[in-house]
């Protein structure tokens, strides 16, 4: 079964999230989702949730899961608040554990903070297998960009997160803790054995020089020959030099402060101290 799929892209982040659908039933899954948040007075919003909600309501849909791809360092994962109204497991890769013992000593989190990945309900590994009703995803371990990355691909579509993005613009950066080009390369080669007809839908897009509009699907043949990092006849040795050289010279994310912390705790905030507020950690020199 190939899944029919509406996007939702948020501006502030560069950000897609995705309801996938059967093509007959009503079971959907959201890839991605964004929480809002406001970093200058610290405050989250939930309108780009809602509309998530509003379109699977509207829709009659019933929502069986709530997948991020990775742990996301540009913006803050609204699962919990869709889960709370919607229902669904959330999942996300398996070594999100080592994700957790990384960040977990640069926030200084103290062992009241659990590593181990329970904070979400489901850990997925390379070659697990999942349903959306009656549609099977298949999941691909994808690192590079962070450790615990994946791929999943259901049907004729393939939810990439940031480890593609659209062929104009290339792939993700490599220089988080946990990165590495060399493994980026063999990953990207992974999701370049699919088949070309294989719908691929990205997990960001800024618009590449000389493009208008912003866009978020391509396909596996496109990627191929098009993609300005990966595709033909480029090498792994010269895409590890240029993605070194690419990322020594990139700003960090705007929100990777708050998405951390947030995110690696599967969307929720860190517990309320004994005011009843939740508070961020800013570790000064730490990343």
């Amino acid at each position: 079964m190939n899944p029919d799929v509406h996007a939702f892209f948020d501006e502030a982040t560069n950000t897609l999230t995705y309801v996938a659908k059967e093509p007959k039933g009503r079971a959907c899954a959201v890839f991605d989702s964004v929480l809002d948040f406001d970093y200058s007075s610290g405050r989250t919003d939930t309108r780009s949730a809602d509309a998530v909600i509003a379109f699977i309501a509207a829709e009659g849909l019933d929502l069986q899961w709530i997948l991020e791809t990775h742990v996301h360092a540009d913006h803050l994962s609204a699962a919990p608040y869709i889960q709370e109204r919607l229902g669904g497991k959330i999942g996300i890769g398996q070594r999100i554990t080592v994700v957790q013992e990384t960040f977990g000593k640069v926030f200084n989190e103290g062992t009241r903070f659990q590593r181990d990945g329970s904070q979400f309900d489901k850990l997925f590994e390379e070659g697990d297998t999942f349903m959306i009703g009656e549609m099977r995803g298949n999941v691909l371990h994808t690192p590079g960009h962070t450790p615990a990355c994946l791929t999943y691909v259901v049907g004729n579509t393939a939810f990439v997160g940031d480890t593609l993005f659209m062929p104009d613009f290339g792939t993700a950066r490599c220089d988080f803790p946990g990165g590495s080009s060399a493994i980026l390369f063999d990953s990207v080669q992974k999701i370049l054995a699919l088949p070309d007809e294989t719908r691929i839908f990205v997990g960001h897009d800024y618009k590449a020089p000389g493009r208008d509009e912003y866009a978020w699907e391509t396909t596996i043949g496109a990627q191929k020959v098009l993609n300005i990092h990966v595709g033909t006849g480029k090498s792994k040795e010269d895409f590890i030099a240029m993605r070194n050289a690419r990322d020594a010279t990139l700003a960090m994310p705007r929100l990777i402060i708050p998405s951390l912390q947030v995110n690696m705790r599967a969307g929720q905030m860190p517990e309320p101290e004994d005011n009843g507020l939740s508070y961020l950690k800013v570790p000064v020199n730490g990343i």
